[in-house]
């Protein structure tokens, strides 16, 4: 989620997170070095960071001295899954949305990308749609759309000052545009593979929403309000 800070952030707290993300999605082991490059920080505070996390357990140190998910790290996963009960609610709910034959999506916002906690085409079994795909950025995905458009303008504006915004070209402005569209429709609808017409329809969960729940793949404009309402109500079973 995005929010604006009530108090002066710890930044020592914000450089500690930031690495134990970084961690978190890195496909294989990474080194202190090629860590720091990526998050723009100092090698030393970095490696200090990485120790401290691997004393706790929630990064682990290979035989060739790169960093790696320790044990903490899955332990905090489980924890907080179990604690939230969104998968425990959410599964049963998802599962019945498999009768349209399309891709059925469950993610989280983290910043500017979008986290899946699941994730199923059409075939594969509800088990393996857990946490299957890692980071993607929230402006290309219909998930990310539906809970970007949860936050102001002022905020979405911050996150993407003074970059390329994945998904629009055209820059901020166009986001902004298109975020409008999302609010004033209450769901979002996105073009995610323009070569086969597969679009992602997407409704928040909750309000505050902290997830928001999809469908993707050979969606017709007439059939969209179908989906819509079949979402609205996948979305209030699983925030009761």
């Amino acid at each position: 989620m995005l929010s604006k800070p009530n108090a002066q952030p710890n930044q020592s707290l914000i450089d500690g997170i930031a690495t134990l993300q970084a961690l978190a999605v890195s496909p294989e082991p990474v080194g202190n070095r090629e860590l720091a490059r990526q998050l723009g920080f100092n090698p030393t505070r970095v490696n200090r960071l990485l120790k401290t996390l691997s004393y706790l357990g929630i990064a682990r140190q290979t035989a060739n001295r790169k960093y790696t998910a320790g044990p903490g790290m899955h332990v905090l996963a489980a924890q907080s899954l179990h604690a939230s009960r969104i998968m425990q609610d959410a599964l049963p709910v998802l599962e019945e949305l498999r009768r349209f034959g399309l891709t059925i999506a469950l993610g989280v916002l983290w910043r500017d990308s979008v986290s899946y906690l699941f994730h199923a085409p059409p075939g594969m079994s509800t088990t393996e749609g857990i946490g299957r795909i890692g980071l993607l950025p929230a402006t290309s995905s219909g998930i990310g759309m539906a809970l970007l458009a949860q936050h102001d303008d002022a905020l979405i504006a911050d996150l993407f000052a003074n970059r390329e915004i994945p998904g629009f070209p055209g820059g901020l402005d166009d986001l902004l545009t298109a975020i409008g569209a999302v609010r004033e429709q209450g769901y979002a609808r996105v073009l995610v593979n323009a070569a086969e017409d597969r679009h992602t329809v997407a409704v928040p969960v909750s309000h505050p929403s902290f997830a928001a729940v999809g469908m993707s793949g050979w969606i017709p404009e007439h059939n969209t309000g179908a989906i819509v309402e079949a979402l609205k109500g996948a979305a209030a079973r699983i925030s009761d």
